[in-house]
């Protein structure tokens, strides 16, 4: 789905919903992430952002950061850095070893240059005001340092999307129903450069395509359950949806012995 109407960017971006419903606690958070445990290739997403700040010394913030699986990885790698993580999500922050604040993306509580590297991980498409909250990592960072970005395409697991609409249709009577919520929508792998370019020279993209497959309908419809703080903008029943999808997939994987799915994720590494 890549509906961009204002009640959906309104509501992926509703600050009360994000803080109150969807990373009140990483319940989830976690489930969207277990999905990957059955990916091919698998990717180790920390590492690998690990391995980019290889170079960088001194202070490192992690903007959004959620349940903290980055910033664990960081400290355990690198205990040479200063980490702070910052969250607009009293909630998810509950669970996370210090230092992390309450803030947000679009007003760091940070100084001119103050710090050596950001990340900013699945989290800018939150963001009402996006070319800002870019310009505020830009703000933050010293010159010399970088900036690690994550998303997923316009075109990651399609095959969720229709399932979706398959059982969505099911439940109203229809041929197909409404498309799913898109989280990533306003700020996909294809749109990233050019908002991340207004403010950095070099951006790198690294893409990371691979292939789920299931056989069992837990992680997929756990994965599908995660989007019930956006159940209101689905325009079908959600909780009817989502177990028509689960006799769905039980049917498909008796059939076919399993359920794969596409995705295609990235991280986007920027200099000035």
């Amino acid at each position: 789905m890549t509906d961009l109407s204002a009640a959906h960017d309104a509501a992926v971006t509703d600050r009360g919903r994000l803080a109150g419903s969807a990373y009140n606690s990483d319940r989830d958070l976690a489930a969207r992430q277990s999905l990957y445990q059955w990916q091919t290739p698998r990717y180790d997403l920390p590492g690998i952002v690990a391995g980019k700040l290889s170079d960088v010394r001194g202070r490192a913030v992690d903007v959004g950061c959620g349940n903290g699986k980055f910033l664990q990885r960081l400290r355990a790698d690198r205990p040479d850095l200063v980490l702070l993580g910052l969250d607009i999500a009293p909630g998810i922050l509950a669970g996370v070893p210090g230092p992390v604040a309450v803030a947000d993306a679009t007003g760091l509580p940070l100084a001119d240059g103050s710090v050596d590297a950001a990340l900013a991980m699945h989290m800018l498409y939150h963001v009402p005001d996006i070319a800002h909250a870019v310009s505020e990592l830009s703000r933050v960072v010293a010159r010399h340092g970088l900036v690690i970005v994550s998303t997923n395409s316009d075109r990651d697991k399609a095959e969720l999307d229709e399932l979706w609409q398959r059982a969505a249709g099911d439940v109203l009577g229809t041929e197909r129903g409404p498309g799913r919520i898109s989280l990533s929508a306003r700020f996909s792998l294809e749109k990233a450069p050019a908002f991340l370019g207004a403010e950095f020279g070099r951006v790198e993209t690294i893409e990371l395509p691979g292939t789920i497959t299931v056989r069992d309908p837990e992680p997929v419809i756990a994965h599908m359950a995660s989007y019930r703080a956006w159940a209101d903008q689905h325009d079908v029943p959600f909780d009817a949806t989502i177990e028509r999808a689960r006799t769905i997939l039980e049917d498909h994987i008796a059939r076919d012995g399993a359920f794969q799915v596409n995705c295609m994720g990235g991280i986007l590494v920027c200099r000035r």
